[in-house]
């Protein structure tokens, strides 16, 4: 009976604080660990793979997201920022900033590929310019049909009542590496262009970043990929070649590209999107109301770098961009290691295996749980 009075008695004032401060320093400790992302997207809404990636992030205990930076591609870029700030309110997440970045390609224009199928060709996607003649074949999962770049047509799931930062996208990400040197990952999962033009205005970004982590590009053409055949030339590059070669030339301390070849071993199906339903998470609801099967192609790119263990097998080699603007521009180039031309291209991760059903598994179980750090979610419409 005196033993637990004799512990007591034991516990000196000062070894009480200084267990208190312990443990107060190990708080902030764990919230420093999580692991920082400037999420850059061509944010095609709603759902599809453009926010079901930008979710995997956003759901994720783990994942920091300093910031979403949106570029055109899939839609234009104003309709898209809609898309993002609508999706962040609904997950209750309006305290993640979404930053406006590049309306139009470095070079490549409309008229130019108007041009450019004349003499070589029909380009079966054209993302934001799709629907701009008459008769044109849209791809899987295109809604809507061709507007102006700066009108923003009423969105499906409601208009966002929060606004896009004022600063824009090329100086937020320069800003945040030189905040965090060495911590922060780029993801960019749409054209390059804001990527680029912040490479370009400094050029130490490649070396403050962590790491670069891209969907884009084809290197192993399947007849059965939805915009690739046999040239190597995928949506997201094609867009703006120019501004893959400016980041692809880049001294990168790592650079992994999620390519079209893998991604189309996955599928989003109605059976999954029925599983996600089952939670009453924003997000899940989110998914349930707006997601519909398509190829996962974003969202892979995002959980191969939150778990790498879902990739099972993976190459390296140069890659570059063909930017001619001949028959072969805005195709892939690659090159075994030693046989590269030694024009400043970079060793880049190929992941070209995955573990499906991990992946699924990973994809479904985030989708379902609270959203981190969520701050009073509204209801979709």
């Amino acid at each position: 009976m005196n033993a637990v009075p004799g512990v007591c008695r034991a516990i000196s004032p000062k070894a009480l604080a200084f267990a208190a401060c312990i443990l107060f320093l190990a708080i902030p400790s764990r919230a420093q660990s999580k692991r920082k992302v400037i999420i850059d997207q061509d944010a095609r809404g709603p759902a599809t793979t453009d926010q079901q990636s930008m979710l995997v992030f956003l759901q994720s205990p783990d994942v920091e997201p300093l910031g979403i930076t949106v570029v055109s591609g899939d839609q234009w870029r104003d309709e898209e920022v809609a898309h993002t700030l609508r999706m962040l309110e609904i997950i209750g997440r309006t305290d993640v900033p979404v930053l406006p970045g590049a309306v139009f390609p470095l070079i490549n224009r409309m008229e130019l590929i108007d041009r450019w199928e004349k003499l070589y060709g029909l380009v079966r996607y054209e993302g934001a310019w799709n629907g701009h003649r008459p008769g044109m074949n849209l791809g899987e999962g295109v809604r809507g049909t061709y507007h102006a770049p700066y009108v923003v047509p009423p969105l499906v799931e409601g208009n966002p009542t929060t606004k896009p930062s004022e600063e824009d996208a090329a100086h937020f990400i320069i800003r945040m590496v030189h905040k965090y040197p060495h911590e922060v990952t780029v993801y960019a999962a749409g054209p390059l262009t804001n990527i680029a033009q912040a490479v370009s205005i400094d050029p130490q970004v490649p070396d403050l970043a962590q790491e670069l982590v891209i969907m884009g590009g084809s290197i192993a053409p399947v007849r059965d990929s939805q915009e690739t055949t046999t040239p190597r030339r995928e949506f997201n590059f094609w867009w703006d070649p120019e501004a893959v070669h400016i980041v692809l030339t880049s001294p990168w301390h790592k650079i992994t590209i999620t390519t079209v070849d893998i991604s189309i071993k996955t599928r989003m199906t109605k059976a999954m999107i029925a599983e996600i339903a089952k939670s009453p998470s924003p997000a899940s609801r989110y998914i349930a109301k707006y997601a519909d099967e398509e190829y996962m192609w974003d969202e892979l790119a995002a959980a191969g770098w939150l778990d790498p263990s879902i990739i099972t097998r993976e190459t390296q080699l140069y890659m570059d961009i063909d930017i001619s603007h001949g028959a072969n521009y805005g195709n892939v180039l690659v090159w075994n290691p030693g046989e590269q031309p030694g024009l400043g291209e970079q060793l880049v991760h190929l992941p070209e295996e995955l573990n499906t059903q991990k992946f699924y598994k990973m994809f479904i179980g985030l989708m379902s749980r609270p959203t981190a750090g969520a701050r009073s979610p509204v209801q979709a419409n």
